[in-house]
């Protein structure tokens, strides 16, 4: 799209009523309006237009929901040196709270066009130490989205900044590892599921979504089996979940009997998830074998009971469906 087409930003600006307005809502549906009057490719650049000089919270969220939903390329630089804070966003918008809000949906906004052109600046936005942790969390999930494998090692990287005081933000890293698919990051998720730090720290957390990381990743080893294993045995059940789960998608035989062991747990969940993991790995005979066996605790087959009814259901409504 040509950049440079003859338009009278000048008089749109004020004929609706851009700059400082007393009446977003007056405004947002004179920009609405815009449709009618201008194609597409024209709209854009109004839109891309006003987002730079408007001094008003409300139009600027509607430009961004607009900007977004367009996807253009002539958009990018303009959303990035916002989120940069290399224009003037902070002389128009006084409140730091809605600046912040504004730059996490430019975050996002950036995530959904998949352009690899955003992720040097959503990196350092995220390894700023005096960037808002808002701003920071919303900078790794979008770097998740886009999936860029140029971003792995600098996600890699803080996870083991020991300066980097924001277990949330190692959290939003190591989620963002997991989107992107990488087998470079299983080593750095291996090293937090052997960390032995306790559940009544908040590094529980980070554990829970390293493992949930690990199952989006097409990994291999023994290193990362007997991770998995040690997690099995963590004094949080939902790291004990999640690693039954990751278990359970490795297509690794000796995960069977180590999901066994689990029907045994001392905690509900595990056990109704040990049991569901199963019979997702072994079909219906291991629902048979659990409820006829008096081995077998009483949460471990009622769960199993249950799979049984559901699946009779099933059959029933695929009955209905035929005869029907």
């Amino acid at each position: 799209m040509e950049e440079n087409i003859n338009l009278p930003f000048d008089k749109l600006v004020q004929d609706c009523d851009i700059l400082g307005t007393q009446n977003p809502k007056e405004s947002i549906e004179k920009i609405v309006a815009l449709s009618a009057e201008y194609p597409s490719e024209y709209l854009i650049l109004i839109y891309n237009h006003f987002f730079e000089v408007s001094d008003s919270y409300e139009i600027l969220m509607f430009l961004l929901q607009k900007i977004d939903k367009f996807k253009d390329k002539s958009s990018r630089p303009l959303l990035i040196d916002t989120l940069l804070m290399k224009g003037k966003l902070s002389q128009r918008i006084q409140d730091t709270d809605n600046i912040t809000r504004i730059r996490i949906n430019i975050t996002k906004a950036l995530a959904n066009t998949k352009d690899s052109q955003a992720v040097y600046p959503l990196l350092y936005c995220l390894n700023s130490k005096e960037e808002n942790y808002k701003v920071k969390l919303s900078c790794a999930e979008a770097l998740g989205k886009i999936g860029d494998r140029y971003a792995v090692l600098p996600l890699m990287n803080i996870l083991e900044d020991e300066s980097e005081s924001s277990v949330y933000v190692k959290e939003s890293a190591v989620s963002a590892l997991g989107m992107i698919g990488d087998e470079m990051a299983v080593d750095s998720l291996v090293q937090i599921l052997e960390s032995k730090k306790g559940f009544i720290d908040k590094f529980t957390f980070l554990k829970e979504r390293a493992l949930e990381a690990l199952n989006k990743i097409n990994f291999r080893g023994d290193r990362v089996f007997n991770a998995l294993v040690k997690s099995l045995s963590d004094e949080s059940p939902q790291v004990r979940i999640n690693a039954i789960e990751v278990l359970m998608n490795s297509e690794d035989e000796r995960a069977i009997p180590l999901i066994r062991k689990m029907l045994a747990d001392n905690n509900r969940e595990v056990v109704q998830n040990a049991v569901i993991a199963l019979y997702n790995i072994l079909g219906e005979d291991v629902l048979n074998e659990i409820t006829s066996s008096p081995d077998y605790s009483s949460v471990a087959r009622t769960e199993a009971l249950k799979l049984q009814d559901d699946l009779l259901d099933e059959e029933f409504e695929e009955a209905d469906d035929i005869d029907e």
